[in-house]
């Protein structure tokens, strides 16, 4: 039996993903950097009569990864497919980040990605198999106080969007998927943003309007499940799309930068992100 590999399971979009995945009748091979924190998945698991094979699987370690996968494609024969979910939230801005803040969201959100996907491409070539990222609206769109996450997000696209006819030559299918606001722990995994707030410096304003409209952003937020419906979806399809936005508010956002050849539109929209209401953003 082939087996479908998903990276950070500990929670939100992955752990709804590994239980919707199993309940879809796939051997899910549910990973995660730390072991200790699979409590809430066996629940999950427990909860809908589903099996996972859970294992531990580091993205930014070069020997976890191949490891776990040779293993996995020793244990089942076949990776029927890979989806990289695992990532790290991240809040701030490059003057007051530093570049160690930079590389350590990168390292996470694309580095972990590409090697996880790097890895995985040899077992997926000979059982014909399905590659996909969690990528984001957010690696579409440029936001505020979102530079190292975006930058991130928008070389997944990168990568991938390139990726796609050599890999479909190979009989490899690749996917991004694209969710907008989700209700998960995700975002609670930003920290304290007091704490954020003493460090903005010069910033400080900006970011609480930011923070106040992003507030509002998650309270009408898409649950997990309704994401990795949209991943079991992809499974199934025989001919999935490169790219698919999880929602119709998704759908819309992303549609905005398609047709802005100059930019003038997605930076009109989101410098309002940042200014309380009848203020204007400041030069």
């Amino acid at each position: 039996m082939s087996a479908v590999v998903i990276t950070g399971t500990s929670s939100g979009i992955g752990l709804a993903t590994a239980v919707a995945a199993a309940r879809a009748g796939h051997q899910v091979v549910a990973t995660l950097r730390d072991p200790t924190r699979s409590d809430a998945l066996r629940t999950a698991a427990e909860a809908a009569g589903v099996t996972l094979d859970i294992r531990r699987l580091d993205v930014t370690d070069d020997e976890s990864v191949t490891s776990c996968l040779t293993d996995v494609a020793g244990q089942y024969g076949t990776i029927a497919a890979v989806i990289n979910n695992a990532g790290a939230a991240h809040l701030g801005t490059l003057e007051t980040d530093g570049m160690d803040a930079l590389r350590r969201v990168l390292e996470v959100n694309f580095f972990g990605v590409a090697r996880v996907s790097t890895a995985a491409m040899p077992y997926l070539r000979a059982g014909k198999g399905r590659l996909l990222a969690v990528s984001s609206v957010g690696g579409v769109i440029g936001q505020p106080f979102n530079e190292a996450y975006c930058a991130a997000k928008f070389a997944v696209e990168g990568l991938y969007e390139s990726l796609h006819p050599v890999a479909a030559a190979m009989g490899v299918r690749v996917s991004l998927v694209e969710p907008g606001a989700v209700a998960s722990d995700f975002v609670d995994h930003l920290g304290d943003n007091t704490a954020r707030l003493a460090a903005s410096g010069p910033y400080r304003a900006l970011l609480e309007a930011y923070l106040a409209r992003t507030e509002q952003a998650f309270a009408a937020a898409q649950r997990p499940e309704d994401v990795a419906d949209v991943i079991v979806q992809l499974l199934a399809d025989p001919t999935p799309p490169l790219r698919v936005q999880t929602s119709a508010g998704a759908a819309r956002f992303s549609g905005i930068k398609l047709a802005d050849l100059d930019g003038s539109a997605v930076t009109s929209l989101t410098s309002t992100w940042i200014t309380a209401a009848g203020d204007s953003p400041t030069n």
